[in-house]
């Protein structure tokens, strides 16, 4: 699998912006999909996974509420909707493809396929 991420930019503390990756070489469907980012000088950061057909989501507790992940299987599209940033959120954001138990989504190698990444800078 192929992962395409584009949708980073600068933006300022409050703002939003909107992720996509685009997956292409496989079944989309078969995967779980999920979006990690790393700040500099930190760790890789699980952000928040989807299964593969969408009725499972988990997120990190530092954006629940603010983001929201969503696919669309037919485009093998999965989407990170980001609300009311924060400067803490400024990191290059990867979107991940993996299969497996749900119980490992926040897990990095758990994934088997990695985007190239997005950055988001946020503006304080």
């Amino acid at each position: 699998v192929q992962l395409q991420a584009s949708g980073g930019g600068l933006v300022h503390s409050g703002g939003s912006l909107r992720l996509s990756c685009v997956a292409s070489g496989r079944t989309f469907s078969n995967y779980v999909m999920a979006w990690f980012r790393q700040a500099p000088g930190k760790d890789r950061e699980f952000v928040a996974g989807i299964s593969w057909s969408g009725d499972r989501k988990r997120y990190a507790d530092s954006v629940q509420g603010r983001f929201s992940i969503s696919r669309d299987n037919a485009r093998n599209t999965v989407s990170l909707e980001m609300n009311s940033l924060k400067p803490e959120d400024t990191a290059v954001y990867r979107c991940a493809a993996g299969v497996g138990t749900w119980l490992r989504v926040h897990q990095p190698t758990f994934y088997l396929y990695w985007g190239q990444g997005t950055l988001v800078t946020v503006s304080s």
